[in-house]
């Protein structure tokens, strides 16, 4: 018997805009580290505790490594991308991420300033850290 497939959260780009001008206020996405960078990418921040396998600091062009941003290594080995796990890994992280005040917060001044990319080195697009993040930072900007 199959076992019935979870479904994790889409990606996408989030954008806000100003009450007042109708102008986009925050912004920012989240991208495959492994992808080729973007003039569209803005400010690109890394984050991932752990520096991805066979890519060059040069060629990764990161703005910003927040490693302390990232699940903790107790965290990230228990879930293992299993998307049957996913739920409770997301509920755990946002639990590290409001422990850790100060990483979450340079992250919102740097989205405020403008266009932020994400950058996660997981293979799997739709359940992993920057996932999670991004839903959180979310909810933190009443997205």
């Amino acid at each position: 018997m199959a076992k019935p497939t979870l479904k994790c959260s889409p990606v996408r780009a989030h954008m806000r805009k100003s009450t007042r001008t109708g102008v986009p206020s925050v912004d920012f996405i989240i991208k495959r580290i492994y992808e080729p960078r973007s003039e569209a990418d803005g400010f690109r921040v890394l984050i991932d505790r752990l520096w991805p396998r066979g890519l060059s600091k040069a060629k990764a062009a990161v703005d910003l490594w927040l490693r302390d941003i990232a699940p903790s290594a107790a965290l990230r080995t228990w879930f293992n991308h299993d998307p049957a796990r996913w739920a409770e890994f997301r509920r755990r992280y946002t639990a590290e991420l409001d422990r850790a005040p100060a990483f979450v917060n340079q992250l919102l001044a740097q989205i405020r300033q403008g266009r932020v990319t994400l950058l996660y080195s997981a293979q799997q697009a739709t359940c992993n850290n920057a996932v999670a993040l991004d839903e959180y930072l979310r909810q933190k900007l009443s997205l």
